[in-house]
């Protein structure tokens, strides 16, 4: 059977450089075109003339532009180890230049505390945008599609989401540091903060996309390569002339998946996943901190992740102290707290049957808290004489986390009471020590935000629902109260 040469088995052909189609002038044109040993090496893997490049004002420009960024960022890091070349050199991966701090908001800091940031992304986002720009007047002077430009534009809309979003937040400390190592520890610090992005689905589709689109290029690639002895890599040629290239390799897919794309749609398959990649993670940037706080808390609400144990659980002034402090070598160090969860009281005998009272589901607690301005909770159990919550008083806890969820404009005050039983100033004591434990557990095990927990109250036995002098009555005043606060 005939078969075609391939890049292993052709003669490379060498001929006169083809300077490609004529360009209107004048033009910035870098070579004529030639073979050499770079060639000879090129054609292993592709065509073997090398050049020439035509780059236009609009590509002289952002090289330059380029070229000045890069110069910043270079010697800022080589100043940061004294100016030590082999430290330079050594030390690279985990040098970095650090956008301002926090407290600049989005003020212009001097050079030396973020400005050469500032300057450096400016210069190097030009660049970009100049380049997008030589991109899309090259294609329309060869008279293509700008498909490769627009592609181009969803790469640089995600990296313009990570200056958008400090923006939005109010902040330059957001940004992205100019580093390798650096960055690395700004994406895991950035997740942090915001609650861990596996959560976000933005996140979830642009994962989903870049995977789809590695799956397609292996598997258009792969057929291509399989029938290039048949000719299968002249793809022009086997869509204009079906060959038995094209025949077989449709064969195989209807064969093994029972249906196949041609060889346009693949293409246009593989363009859509890969632009759709970064225009999904753009947007799931831009919504973080903005929109959404917290997006394992955003997933829980909306039934996306089940409710785990406590485990680096952030509070609203940690995430505020956590604010731009992502470099790797904060003084700090990173930025991975652990709250410990609230000791629960599991010394003690299980509650005997008259001791339980029905768990208030969230719905009848807002209807109570909005009729009434509070809600009285007796399933939250307490020892005698002991401040923490036994066990038992978990399913009424969940029920609290899905209120505060549910109406995230909701606030309120918790309250303490007892019974008479006991000397009263110690009762007063003890109801102030059991509201502050339902709030410091609500807040560290449930992540409920401390800002809607207004603060706390005990009044000991000042204020019964019920007569102390039955056991009935007593465990009726034994309580923890929600106060709305407007």
């Amino acid at each position: 059977m005939l078969e075609y040469q391939n890049l292993f088995t052709r003669v490379q052909v060498r001929h006169a450089p083809d300077p490609g189609l004529p360009i209107p002038t004048p033009q910035n044109r870098i070579g004529r075109g030639g073979f050499g040993i770079l060639g000879y090496l090129a054609g292993k893997i592709g065509d073997a003339q090398i050049g020439p490049i035509y780059l236009g004002w609009f590509g002289t420009l952002s090289l330059v532009f380029g070229f000045a960024a890069f110069e910043i960022i270079g010697l800022n890091m080589w100043k940061s180890v004294g100016w030590d070349t082999v430290q330079f050199i050594r030390q690279l991966p985990w040098l970095a230049l650090e956008p301002p701090s926090p407290e600049y908001g989005l003020r212009v800091p001097p050079l030396d505390k973020g400005g050469w940031y500032l300057l450096a992304g400016f210069l190097l986002t030009t660049s970009i945008l100049l380049w997008w720009v030589r991109t899309y007047r090259r294609a329309r002077a060869l008279g293509m599609g700008t498909h490769l430009a627009w592609a181009f534009a969803s790469a640089i809309f995600l990296y313009l989401s990570f200056f958008f979003q400090p923006l939005l937040v109010g902040s330059w400390s957001e940004m992205v540091p100019f580093g390798i190592f650096p960055h690395l520890d700004w994406t895991a610090a950035f997740s942090i903060r915001y609650g861990n992005l596996y959560y976000n689905p933005f996140h979830a589709l642009s994962i989903a996309f870049l995977y789809g689109s590695v799956l397609l290029f292996a598997m258009h690639g792969a057929t291509i390569l399989a029938v290039s002895r048949l000719g299968g890599e002249r793809e022009i040629e086997q869509i204009t002339d079906r060959g038995t290239a094209s025949e077989r390799a449709a064969l195989f897919w209807r064969w093994t998946m029972g249906w196949n794309a041609t060889m346009e749609s693949i293409h246009r398959w593989a363009w859509w996943f890969a632009v759709l990649t970064t225009l999904t993670g753009g947007i799931g940037i831009l919504l973080t901190g903005t929109v959404v706080d917290n997006w394992y808390n955003w997933a829980v609400k909306h039934d996306v992740a089940p409710r785990y144990p406590a485990a680096n659980i952030i509070t609203p002034d940690q995430r505020d102290f956590l604010r731009g402090r992502y470099m790797g070598t904060s003084p700090d160090s990173f930025p991975d707290y652990q709250v410990p969860a609230a000791a629960i009281d599991t010394t003690m005998a299980p509650l005997d049957s008259t001791e339980i009272a029905p768990v208030i589901d969230a719905k009848s607690m807002l209807d109570s808290l909005t009729a009434a301005g509070r809600v009285s909770i007796k399933a939250i159990y307490f020892s005698t004489a002991n401040s923490a919550s036994r066990a038992e008083s978990q399913p009424q806890y969940l029920e609290i986390q899905q209120l505060m969820l549910q109406n995230p404009t909701l606030r309120v005050l918790v309250e303490g009471h007892t019974d008479n039983v006991g000397d009263p100033t110690a009762n007063l004591q003890l109801s102030k020590e059991r509201a502050t434990f339902v709030r410091d557990r609500l807040i560290a095990e449930f992540q409920v935000d401390s800002t809607r927990l207004v603060g706390t109250d005990g009044f000991g036995d000042t204020k019964p629902r019920a007569a102390n002098d039955t056991p009935q009555g007593r465990r009726q005043n034994r309580r923890v109260e929600l106060v709305r606060i407007p």
